[in-house]
Protein backbone atom coordinates (compact mmCIF):
# COMPACT_ATOMS: atom_id res chain seq x y z
CA UNK A 1 0.00 0.00 0.00
CA UNK A 2 0.84 3.51 -0.86
CA UNK A 3 0.03 7.37 0.88
CA UNK A 4 1.19 10.41 -0.75
CA UNK A 5 0.45 13.44 1.05
CA UNK A 6 0.10 15.96 -1.25
CA UNK A 7 0.05 20.36 -0.66
CA UNK A 8 -2.75 21.76 -1.66
CA UNK A 9 -3.00 25.07 0.06
CA UNK A 10 -1.18 26.50 2.94
CA UNK A 11 -3.58 25.07 5.41
CA UNK A 12 -4.22 22.08 3.43
CA UNK A 13 -3.05 18.64 2.08
CA UNK A 14 -4.39 16.30 -0.96
CA UNK A 15 -3.92 12.60 0.44
CA UNK A 16 -3.84 10.01 -2.44
CA UNK A 17 -3.96 6.26 -2.27
CA UNK A 18 -4.32 3.36 -3.92
CA UNK A 19 -7.63 2.43 -4.44
CA UNK A 20 -11.13 3.99 -3.24
CA UNK A 21 -11.49 1.01 -0.02
CA UNK A 22 -8.23 2.59 1.67
CA UNK A 23 -9.84 6.37 0.80
CA UNK A 24 -12.73 5.60 3.03
CA UNK A 25 -10.77 3.19 5.36
CA UNK A 26 -8.38 5.71 6.10
CA UNK A 27 -11.47 8.47 6.63
CA UNK A 28 -13.26 5.87 9.07
CA UNK A 29 -10.38 6.08 11.51
CA UNK A 30 -9.34 10.20 11.39
CA UNK A 31 -13.51 10.04 12.07
CA UNK A 32 -13.54 7.11 15.01
CA UNK A 33 -10.15 9.08 16.27
CA UNK A 34 -9.81 12.60 15.15
CA UNK A 35 -6.37 14.32 14.83
CA UNK A 36 -5.83 17.39 17.04
CA UNK A 37 -5.25 20.24 14.19
CA UNK A 38 -6.97 18.67 11.32
CA UNK A 39 -10.33 20.11 10.50
CA UNK A 40 -12.93 19.32 7.26
CA UNK A 41 -11.96 16.50 5.37
CA UNK A 42 -13.32 16.01 1.80
CA UNK A 43 -13.27 12.72 0.45
CA UNK A 44 -12.81 11.84 -3.57
CA UNK A 45 -12.38 8.56 -5.18
CA UNK A 46 -8.86 8.22 -4.07
CA UNK A 47 -7.89 10.82 -2.51
CA UNK A 48 -8.44 12.79 1.07
CA UNK A 49 -8.55 16.83 1.13
CA UNK A 50 -7.56 17.38 4.49
CA UNK A 51 -7.88 21.63 5.94
CA UNK A 52 -5.47 21.87 9.05
CA UNK A 53 -4.30 24.25 11.98
CA UNK A 54 -0.02 25.17 10.84
CA UNK A 55 -0.39 26.23 14.24
CA UNK A 56 -1.47 23.01 15.92
CA UNK A 57 0.12 20.59 13.51
CA UNK A 58 1.98 21.36 10.90
CA UNK A 59 2.37 18.75 7.63
CA UNK A 60 5.47 16.90 8.35
CA UNK A 61 3.79 15.55 11.08
CA UNK A 62 0.03 15.29 9.63
CA UNK A 63 1.76 13.29 6.85
CA UNK A 64 3.32 10.63 9.79
CA UNK A 65 0.19 10.52 11.66
CA UNK A 66 -1.62 9.93 8.41
CA UNK A 67 1.10 7.01 7.29
CA UNK A 68 0.28 5.10 10.80
CA UNK A 69 -3.28 5.20 10.36
CA UNK A 70 -5.08 1.92 9.56
CA UNK A 71 -6.37 1.70 6.08
CA UNK A 72 -8.71 -1.30 5.55
CA UNK A 73 -11.89 -1.04 3.65
CA UNK A 74 -14.86 -0.47 4.71
CA UNK A 75 -17.81 -2.98 4.47
CA UNK A 76 -19.95 -1.91 2.06
CA UNK A 77 -22.70 -3.60 2.96
CA UNK A 78 -23.64 -2.25 5.96
CA UNK A 79 -25.53 0.98 5.56
CA UNK A 80 -29.51 2.02 4.76
CA UNK A 81 -30.43 0.64 1.73
CA UNK A 82 -32.35 3.69 -0.12
CA UNK A 83 -34.53 2.87 -3.37
CA UNK A 84 -34.69 5.14 -6.09
CA UNK A 85 -37.60 4.76 -9.11
CA UNK A 86 -36.16 5.65 -12.32
CA UNK A 87 -37.19 6.22 -15.59
CA UNK A 88 -34.88 4.86 -18.27
CA UNK A 89 -35.00 7.11 -21.00
CA UNK A 90 -31.71 9.14 -21.07
CA UNK A 91 -30.11 10.67 -23.38
CA UNK A 92 -27.26 8.60 -23.30
CA UNK A 93 -28.54 5.26 -22.61
CA UNK A 94 -28.33 4.24 -26.24
CA UNK A 95 -24.70 5.36 -26.53
CA UNK A 96 -23.37 3.81 -23.41
CA UNK A 97 -25.40 0.57 -24.52
CA UNK A 98 -23.47 0.58 -27.71
CA UNK A 99 -20.07 1.87 -26.25
CA UNK A 100 -20.30 -1.21 -24.02
CA UNK A 101 -21.23 -3.71 -26.90
CA UNK A 102 -24.42 -4.23 -25.40
CA UNK A 103 -28.45 -3.48 -25.57
CA UNK A 104 -30.14 -0.70 -23.47
CA UNK A 105 -32.33 -3.12 -22.01
CA UNK A 106 -29.43 -4.86 -20.55
CA UNK A 107 -27.51 -1.66 -19.59
CA UNK A 108 -30.70 -1.01 -17.43
CA UNK A 109 -30.86 -4.34 -15.79
CA UNK A 110 -26.75 -4.19 -14.88
CA UNK A 111 -27.74 -0.58 -13.36
CA UNK A 112 -30.63 -2.64 -11.44
CA UNK A 113 -29.25 -5.94 -10.77
CA UNK A 114 -26.82 -4.62 -7.61
CA UNK A 115 -26.61 -1.97 -4.74
CA UNK A 116 -24.51 0.91 -5.27
CA UNK A 117 -22.50 2.28 -2.32
CA UNK A 118 -22.54 5.57 -1.22
CA UNK A 119 -19.28 6.11 -1.10
CA UNK A 120 -18.50 10.44 -0.34
CA UNK A 121 -20.28 13.57 -1.69
CA UNK A 122 -18.98 16.73 -3.71
CA UNK A 123 -19.98 18.50 -7.02
CA UNK A 124 -22.80 19.92 -5.92
CA UNK A 125 -25.35 19.73 -2.70
CA UNK A 126 -27.07 16.10 -2.21
CA UNK A 127 -25.03 15.00 -4.87
CA UNK A 128 -23.28 11.81 -3.93
CA UNK A 129 -20.77 9.24 -5.67
CA UNK A 130 -22.34 5.87 -5.56
CA UNK A 131 -19.68 3.21 -6.28
CA UNK A 132 -20.11 -0.22 -6.89
CA UNK A 133 -22.53 -1.77 -9.35
CA UNK A 134 -21.97 -4.26 -11.95
CA UNK A 135 -18.50 -4.47 -13.36
CA UNK A 136 -19.27 -3.74 -16.79
CA UNK A 137 -20.74 -0.23 -15.98
CA UNK A 138 -17.38 0.75 -14.75
CA UNK A 139 -16.02 1.21 -18.00
CA UNK A 140 -18.46 4.06 -19.22
CA UNK A 141 -16.32 6.98 -19.31
CA UNK A 142 -16.94 10.50 -19.19
CA UNK A 143 -18.54 12.73 -22.06
CA UNK A 144 -16.01 14.16 -24.37
CA UNK A 145 -18.24 17.66 -24.19
CA UNK A 146 -19.82 18.00 -21.20
CA UNK A 147 -23.20 19.34 -21.33
CA UNK A 148 -24.09 22.86 -20.20
CA UNK A 149 -27.77 21.79 -18.07
CA UNK A 150 -28.91 18.89 -16.84
CA UNK A 151 -32.19 18.32 -15.69
CA UNK A 152 -32.34 17.63 -11.98
CA UNK A 153 -32.94 13.94 -10.92
CA UNK A 154 -30.81 12.76 -13.83
CA UNK A 155 -29.35 9.20 -13.32
CA UNK A 156 -26.20 8.99 -14.61
CA UNK A 157 -23.07 6.93 -14.90
CA UNK A 158 -18.92 7.54 -15.53
CA UNK A 159 -15.70 6.29 -14.56
CA UNK A 160 -16.49 3.62 -12.37
CA UNK A 161 -19.57 5.51 -10.17
CA UNK A 162 -23.10 6.08 -10.54
CA UNK A 163 -24.98 9.38 -9.39
CA UNK A 164 -28.24 11.75 -9.44
CA UNK A 165 -28.18 15.39 -10.27
CA UNK A 166 -30.13 17.66 -7.23
CA UNK A 167 -30.44 19.99 -9.28
CA UNK A 168 -30.18 22.00 -13.28
CA UNK A 169 -26.35 21.91 -13.33
CA UNK A 170 -23.64 21.34 -16.03
CA UNK A 171 -22.44 17.94 -16.08
CA UNK A 172 -20.01 15.47 -18.32
CA UNK A 173 -21.65 12.15 -16.42
CA UNK A 174 -23.50 9.76 -19.11
CA UNK A 175 -27.28 10.05 -18.84
CA UNK A 176 -29.33 6.95 -18.16
CA UNK A 177 -33.13 8.39 -17.15
CA UNK A 178 -34.51 10.15 -14.38
CA UNK A 179 -36.06 10.01 -11.02
CA UNK A 180 -38.71 11.91 -9.32
CA UNK A 181 -36.90 11.32 -5.78
CA UNK A 182 -35.33 14.97 -4.62
CA UNK A 183 -32.09 14.61 -3.51
CA UNK A 184 -31.70 18.02 -1.72
CA UNK A 185 -34.36 19.30 0.39
CA UNK A 186 -33.95 21.87 2.71
CA UNK A 187 -37.13 21.02 4.69
CA UNK A 188 -35.51 17.43 5.20
CA UNK A 189 -33.36 16.84 8.08
CA UNK A 190 -30.62 16.52 6.90
CA UNK A 191 -30.75 18.05 4.16
CA UNK A 192 -29.13 15.29 1.36
CA UNK A 193 -30.80 12.05 1.00
CA UNK A 194 -28.09 9.94 0.64
CA UNK A 195 -25.08 9.84 3.04
CA UNK A 196 -21.71 8.12 3.10
CA UNK A 197 -22.26 4.91 4.37
CA UNK A 198 -25.61 4.06 3.16
CA UNK A 199 -26.19 2.01 -0.07
CA UNK A 200 -28.64 2.61 -3.00
CA UNK A 201 -30.59 0.45 -4.98
CA UNK A 202 -32.09 1.97 -8.32
CA UNK A 203 -35.60 0.09 -9.59
CA UNK A 204 -37.09 0.46 -12.87
CA UNK A 205 -40.01 2.71 -12.95
CA UNK A 206 -41.17 2.41 -16.42
CA UNK A 207 -42.47 5.02 -18.54
CA UNK A 208 -42.17 8.53 -17.89
CA UNK A 209 -45.71 9.74 -17.00
CA UNK A 210 -47.16 11.87 -19.79
CA UNK A 211 -47.00 15.64 -19.11
CA UNK A 212 -49.53 17.67 -18.31
CA UNK A 213 -50.24 20.43 -21.19
CA UNK A 214 -49.27 23.72 -20.95
CA UNK A 215 -51.72 26.21 -18.89
CA UNK A 216 -54.30 23.08 -17.88
CA UNK A 217 -52.94 23.28 -14.28
CA UNK A 218 -53.75 26.77 -13.11
CA UNK A 219 -50.78 29.51 -12.35
CA UNK A 220 -49.41 29.59 -9.40
CA UNK A 221 -49.89 33.01 -7.45
CA UNK A 222 -47.40 35.57 -7.40
CA UNK A 223 -45.26 35.37 -3.93
CA UNK A 224 -45.32 38.97 -2.58
CA UNK A 225 -41.38 40.02 -0.98
CA UNK A 226 -41.78 39.91 2.70
CA UNK A 227 -42.39 43.25 4.22
CA UNK A 228 -42.64 41.66 8.26
CA UNK A 229 -41.33 43.95 10.79
CA UNK A 230 -41.93 47.42 8.26
CA UNK A 231 -42.34 49.08 11.21
CA UNK A 232 -38.93 48.18 12.64
CA UNK A 233 -35.88 50.30 11.09
CA UNK A 234 -34.44 48.91 7.79
CA UNK A 235 -33.42 49.21 4.34
CA UNK A 236 -35.49 48.43 1.42
CA UNK A 237 -33.68 47.73 -1.90
CA UNK A 238 -34.77 50.29 -4.82
CA UNK A 239 -32.34 48.65 -7.40
CA UNK A 240 -30.48 45.57 -6.91
CA UNK A 241 -27.97 46.63 -9.65
CA UNK A 242 -25.73 43.51 -11.60
CA UNK A 243 -26.21 41.22 -8.48
CA UNK A 244 -26.67 42.22 -4.83
CA UNK A 245 -26.40 39.03 -2.43
CA UNK A 246 -26.16 38.86 1.62
CA UNK A 247 -23.12 37.14 2.56
CA UNK A 248 -21.12 36.58 5.81
CA UNK A 249 -18.33 34.52 6.72
CA UNK A 250 -20.18 31.15 5.26
CA UNK A 251 -21.39 27.99 6.31
CA UNK A 252 -18.14 25.54 6.91
CA UNK A 253 -18.01 22.13 8.12
CA UNK A 254 -21.16 21.17 6.01
CA UNK A 255 -18.54 18.80 2.96
CA UNK A 256 -20.37 15.66 4.31
CA UNK A 257 -23.88 17.22 2.89
CA UNK A 258 -21.86 18.83 -0.74
CA UNK A 259 -22.01 22.15 0.41
CA UNK A 260 -19.17 24.70 0.74
CA UNK A 261 -18.19 27.12 2.69
CA UNK A 262 -19.36 30.27 0.21
CA UNK A 263 -19.10 33.49 2.29
CA UNK A 264 -18.26 36.83 1.42
CA UNK A 265 -15.48 37.23 -1.62
CA UNK A 266 -13.34 39.90 0.04
CA UNK A 267 -14.12 38.48 3.64
CA UNK A 268 -11.48 41.66 5.27
CA UNK A 269 -14.01 43.91 3.22
CA UNK A 270 -16.97 42.16 5.13
CA UNK A 271 -15.26 42.52 8.75
CA UNK A 272 -14.41 46.53 8.19
CA UNK A 273 -18.19 47.25 7.05
CA UNK A 274 -19.32 45.58 10.33
CA UNK A 275 -16.73 47.20 12.16
CA UNK A 276 -17.49 50.43 11.01
CA UNK A 277 -21.58 49.81 12.48
CA UNK A 278 -20.65 48.33 15.74
CA UNK A 279 -21.86 44.91 14.52
CA UNK A 280 -19.48 41.63 15.49
CA UNK A 281 -17.27 41.08 12.17
CA UNK A 282 -18.84 37.99 11.04
CA UNK A 283 -22.01 39.35 10.61
CA UNK A 284 -24.01 39.53 6.87
CA UNK A 285 -24.12 42.08 5.25
CA UNK A 286 -25.00 43.15 0.98
CA UNK A 287 -22.30 42.17 -1.07
CA UNK A 288 -23.27 44.14 -4.48
CA UNK A 289 -20.96 43.65 -7.91
CA UNK A 290 -19.77 46.59 -9.78
CA UNK A 291 -22.66 49.64 -9.51
CA UNK A 292 -26.19 50.48 -10.08
CA UNK A 293 -27.46 49.69 -7.19
CA UNK A 294 -29.75 51.76 -4.85
CA UNK A 295 -31.27 51.12 -0.90
CA UNK A 296 -33.78 53.44 0.64
CA UNK A 297 -33.54 53.80 4.20
CA UNK A 298 -37.32 53.31 6.49
CA UNK A 299 -36.60 54.52 10.03
CA UNK A 300 -33.11 55.94 11.15
CA UNK A 301 -30.06 53.76 10.59
CA UNK A 302 -26.78 53.41 10.27
CA UNK A 303 -24.76 52.07 7.47
CA UNK A 304 -21.40 51.77 5.89
CA UNK A 305 -20.36 50.71 2.77
CA UNK A 306 -16.27 49.30 2.48
CA UNK A 307 -14.76 47.21 -0.26
CA UNK A 308 -14.83 48.53 -3.94
CA UNK A 309 -13.79 52.75 -4.92
CA UNK A 310 -16.32 54.68 -6.56
CA UNK A 311 -19.08 57.44 -6.25
CA UNK A 312 -21.56 56.86 -2.94
CA UNK A 313 -23.87 59.45 -3.19
CA UNK A 314 -27.01 60.57 -0.42
CA UNK A 315 -30.18 61.61 -2.04
CA UNK A 316 -32.79 63.19 0.53
CA UNK A 317 -36.68 63.21 0.60
CA UNK A 318 -36.55 66.02 -0.69
CA UNK A 319 -34.05 65.81 -3.62
CA UNK A 320 -31.52 67.25 -2.43
CA UNK A 321 -28.10 64.74 -2.98
CA UNK A 322 -24.36 65.19 -2.22
CA UNK A 323 -21.28 62.79 -2.08
CA UNK A 324 -20.95 60.75 1.35
CA UNK A 325 -17.18 58.76 1.96
CA UNK A 326 -17.59 55.10 1.93
CA UNK A 327 -15.00 53.34 4.77
CA UNK A 328 -17.20 55.69 7.32
CA UNK A 329 -20.58 55.08 9.25
CA UNK A 330 -22.83 56.83 7.18
CA UNK A 331 -26.57 57.86 9.31
CA UNK A 332 -29.61 57.37 7.11
CA UNK A 333 -32.86 59.00 7.90
CA UNK A 334 -36.49 58.28 6.69
CA UNK A 335 -36.62 57.53 2.96
CA UNK A 336 -32.95 59.01 2.31
CA UNK A 337 -31.28 57.24 -1.06
CA UNK A 338 -27.87 55.58 -0.92
CA UNK A 339 -26.74 55.63 -4.42
CA UNK A 340 -23.73 53.24 -5.12
CA UNK A 341 -22.16 54.06 -8.61
CA UNK A 342 -19.80 51.81 -10.77
CA UNK A 343 -17.05 51.10 -9.10
CA UNK A 344 -13.47 52.75 -10.38
CA UNK A 345 -11.31 50.16 -8.91
CA UNK A 346 -11.91 46.37 -7.61
CA UNK A 347 -15.55 45.11 -8.17
CA UNK A 348 -17.71 44.52 -5.17
CA UNK A 349 -18.96 46.64 -2.45
CA UNK A 350 -20.16 45.61 1.31
CA UNK A 351 -22.95 47.50 3.19
CA UNK A 352 -23.62 46.71 6.56
CA UNK A 353 -26.79 47.70 8.59
CA UNK A 354 -26.11 48.65 12.19
CA UNK A 355 -27.43 45.83 14.31
CA UNK A 356 -27.76 43.33 11.35
CA UNK A 357 -29.83 41.69 8.88
CA UNK A 358 -33.28 40.21 10.63
CA UNK A 359 -33.05 37.55 8.02
CA UNK A 360 -33.89 33.14 8.96
CA UNK A 361 -30.25 31.54 8.27
CA UNK A 362 -30.20 28.52 6.14
CA UNK A 363 -27.91 26.11 7.35
CA UNK A 364 -26.42 28.23 10.34
CA UNK A 365 -25.45 30.96 7.56
CA UNK A 366 -27.08 33.89 5.34
CA UNK A 367 -23.97 33.06 2.72
CA UNK A 368 -26.11 33.07 -0.74
CA UNK A 369 -23.93 30.20 -3.19
CA UNK A 370 -24.69 31.17 -6.18
CA UNK A 371 -23.58 27.33 -7.80
CA UNK A 372 -24.74 25.36 -4.84
CA UNK A 373 -28.06 28.20 -4.99
CA UNK A 374 -27.90 27.14 -1.00
CA UNK A 375 -28.60 30.95 1.04
CA UNK A 376 -30.69 33.38 0.83
CA UNK A 377 -32.21 34.39 -2.66
CA UNK A 378 -30.55 37.14 -4.57
CA UNK A 379 -31.82 40.40 -3.61
CA UNK A 380 -34.06 41.85 -5.96
CA UNK A 381 -36.31 45.36 -6.04
CA UNK A 382 -38.71 45.64 -3.31
CA UNK A 383 -36.87 43.67 -0.55
CA UNK A 384 -37.13 44.19 2.90
CA UNK A 385 -34.26 43.81 5.37
CA UNK A 386 -35.28 44.63 8.71
CA UNK A 387 -32.75 45.15 11.12
CA UNK A 388 -32.20 43.08 14.08
CA UNK A 389 -33.78 43.90 17.67
CA UNK A 390 -32.25 41.42 19.44
CA UNK A 391 -28.41 42.61 19.43
CA UNK A 392 -28.85 46.11 21.03
CA UNK A 393 -26.58 44.91 24.15
CA UNK A 394 -24.46 43.58 22.03
CA UNK A 395 -23.50 46.33 19.90
CA UNK A 396 -20.50 48.24 20.15
CA UNK A 397 -19.98 52.25 19.33
CA UNK A 398 -19.69 52.79 15.73
CA UNK A 399 -16.16 52.71 14.17
CA UNK A 400 -13.70 55.58 12.91
CA UNK A 401 -13.46 56.04 9.07
CA UNK A 402 -10.98 54.27 7.69
CA UNK A 403 -8.98 54.20 4.36
CA UNK A 404 -9.89 51.83 2.01
CA UNK A 405 -6.94 49.50 0.60
CA UNK A 406 -4.29 50.62 -1.73
CA UNK A 407 -3.96 47.93 -3.63
CA UNK A 408 -7.29 47.47 -5.06
CA UNK A 409 -7.26 46.75 -9.12
CA UNK A 410 -8.36 48.32 -12.00
CA UNK A 411 -9.79 47.22 -15.24
CA UNK A 412 -5.94 46.33 -17.30
CA UNK A 413 -4.35 46.85 -14.37
CA UNK A 414 -1.70 44.51 -13.54
CA UNK A 415 -2.22 42.27 -10.65
CA UNK A 416 0.42 39.83 -8.67
CA UNK A 417 -0.70 37.07 -6.64
CA UNK A 418 1.14 34.71 -4.35
CA UNK A 419 0.34 31.52 -4.99
CA UNK A 420 1.49 27.61 -3.45
CA UNK A 421 2.12 24.55 -6.28
CA UNK A 422 0.25 21.89 -6.29
CA UNK A 423 -1.31 19.48 -5.71
CA UNK A 424 -1.15 18.10 -9.28
CA UNK A 425 1.53 20.47 -10.36
CA UNK A 426 3.27 16.91 -11.50
CA UNK A 427 1.00 15.85 -14.23
CA UNK A 428 1.47 19.43 -16.07
CA UNK A 429 5.14 19.45 -18.02
CA UNK A 430 7.99 21.78 -16.64
CA UNK A 431 7.43 23.94 -19.36
CA UNK A 432 3.69 24.48 -18.29
CA UNK A 433 5.06 25.40 -14.93
CA UNK A 434 7.70 27.42 -15.55
CA UNK A 435 5.01 28.67 -17.75
CA UNK A 436 1.97 29.26 -15.32
CA UNK A 437 4.70 31.85 -13.70
CA UNK A 438 5.79 33.43 -16.13
CA UNK A 439 3.20 34.84 -18.66
CA UNK A 440 0.16 37.25 -17.75
CA UNK A 441 -3.21 35.63 -18.12
CA UNK A 442 -6.20 38.32 -18.65
CA UNK A 443 -9.75 37.81 -16.32
CA UNK A 444 -11.90 36.84 -18.81
CA UNK A 445 -15.87 37.79 -18.47
CA UNK A 446 -16.87 34.80 -18.20
CA UNK A 447 -15.46 35.10 -14.25
CA UNK A 448 -18.00 34.94 -11.50
CA UNK A 449 -18.27 33.79 -7.39
CA UNK A 450 -17.56 30.91 -8.55
CA UNK A 451 -14.15 31.44 -10.32
CA UNK A 452 -12.13 33.80 -11.91
CA UNK A 453 -11.80 32.30 -15.45
CA UNK A 454 -8.40 33.56 -17.36
CA UNK A 455 -6.57 33.52 -21.00
CA UNK A 456 -3.06 33.37 -21.59
CA UNK A 457 -1.61 33.49 -24.69
CA UNK A 458 0.15 29.81 -24.55
CA UNK A 459 -2.26 27.13 -22.44
CA UNK A 460 -0.69 24.98 -19.56
CA UNK A 461 -0.08 21.30 -20.86
CA UNK A 462 -0.28 18.27 -19.48
CA UNK A 463 2.41 15.44 -18.81
CA UNK A 464 -0.53 13.11 -17.65
CA UNK A 465 -3.05 12.98 -19.66
CA UNK A 466 -5.52 10.34 -18.15
CA UNK A 467 -8.98 11.44 -16.61
CA UNK A 468 -8.33 12.21 -13.15
CA UNK A 469 -10.48 10.75 -10.59
CA UNK A 470 -12.84 13.08 -8.74
CA UNK A 471 -10.93 14.79 -5.63
CA UNK A 472 -11.51 17.72 -3.27
CA UNK A 473 -10.32 21.32 -4.32
CA UNK A 474 -9.75 24.17 -1.89
CA UNK A 475 -10.60 27.88 -1.57
CA UNK A 476 -7.89 29.06 -3.96
CA UNK A 477 -7.32 26.28 -6.55
CA UNK A 478 -5.81 26.79 -9.71
CA UNK A 479 -8.35 24.03 -11.99
CA UNK A 480 -6.97 23.72 -15.00
CA UNK A 481 -9.49 22.63 -17.11
CA UNK A 482 -9.00 20.81 -20.91
CA UNK A 483 -8.35 23.96 -22.68
CA UNK A 484 -5.43 24.39 -20.82
CA UNK A 485 -7.17 27.71 -19.43
CA UNK A 486 -7.05 27.97 -15.77
CA UNK A 487 -9.82 28.99 -13.11
CA UNK A 488 -9.12 30.46 -9.91
CA UNK A 489 -11.62 28.97 -7.82
CA UNK A 490 -13.34 31.29 -5.58
CA UNK A 491 -15.80 31.59 -2.72
CA UNK A 492 -18.86 29.66 -4.53
CA UNK A 493 -16.39 26.70 -6.13
CA UNK A 494 -17.13 23.08 -5.33
CA UNK A 495 -16.08 20.97 -3.29
CA UNK A 496 -15.13 18.18 -5.87
CA UNK A 497 -13.54 18.74 -9.54
CA UNK A 498 -12.24 16.64 -12.23
CA UNK A 499 -9.32 18.63 -13.36
CA UNK A 500 -6.12 19.40 -12.18
CA UNK A 501 -4.97 21.43 -9.88
CA UNK A 502 -1.65 23.48 -10.74
CA UNK A 503 -1.57 25.47 -7.73
CA UNK A 504 -2.99 27.35 -4.90
CA UNK A 505 -3.76 31.38 -3.93
CA UNK A 506 -1.94 31.90 -0.88
CA UNK A 507 -4.53 32.94 1.76
CA UNK A 508 -3.51 36.09 2.01
CA UNK A 509 -4.39 36.96 -1.42
CA UNK A 510 -7.57 35.62 -1.46
CA UNK A 511 -9.91 39.08 -0.66
CA UNK A 512 -7.63 40.18 -3.48
CA UNK A 513 -8.07 37.85 -5.77
CA UNK A 514 -12.22 38.09 -4.82
CA UNK A 515 -11.83 42.18 -6.18
CA UNK A 516 -10.05 41.51 -9.78
CA UNK A 517 -12.26 43.17 -12.69
CA UNK A 518 -12.35 41.79 -16.12
CA UNK A 519 -10.07 42.83 -17.92
CA UNK A 520 -7.27 42.89 -15.15
CA UNK A 521 -4.06 41.07 -15.83
CA UNK A 522 -2.71 38.50 -13.53
CA UNK A 523 0.93 37.19 -13.13
CA UNK A 524 1.58 34.49 -10.36
CA UNK A 525 4.59 34.68 -7.58
CA UNK A 526 5.35 31.08 -6.43
CA UNK A 527 5.86 31.08 -3.00
CA UNK A 528 6.23 27.06 -2.19
CA UNK A 529 7.34 24.37 -4.43
CA UNK A 530 5.50 21.07 -5.13
CA UNK A 531 7.01 19.16 -2.25
CA UNK A 532 5.40 15.61 -2.05
CA UNK A 533 5.63 13.49 0.83
CA UNK A 534 5.69 9.71 0.12
CA UNK A 535 4.89 6.26 2.22
CA UNK A 536 4.80 3.22 1.38
CA UNK A 537 4.44 -0.12 3.30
Amino acid sequence: MSLRVLPASTRSVLVELDDLAQTLGLLASLQASPIDGVGEIVPGARTLLIDFDPQRIDRERLAAALADRPREGVEASAGAVIELPVHYDGEDLAEVAALLGTTPEDVVRRHTCTDWFVAFTGFAPGFAYLSGGDELLQRVPRRNSPRTRIPPGAVAVAGGFSGVYPKASPGGWQLLGQTPVPMWDLDRDPPALLQPGQRVRFVDAGARPVAVPAGAAAAPAPVAHAREGLQAPGLTIVQPGLQALLQDQGRPGQAGQGVSASGAMDRGALRAANRLVGNAIDAACIEVAQGGFVLQSRGDTVVAVTGAIGPLTLRAPDGRQWPVPRHAPLALGEGDLLLLGEPEASVRSYIALRGGIDRAPVMGSLASDTLAQVGPAPLVAGDWLPARSDTARGLRAVGEAELPRDDLPRAGALVTLDIQLGPRTDWFTPEAVALLAAQEWTVTPQSNRVGLRIQGAEPLARAIARELPSEGTALGAIQVPASGQPVLFLADHPLTGGYPVIGCIAPWHLDLAGQIPVGARIRFHVVAGFTPIEFRD
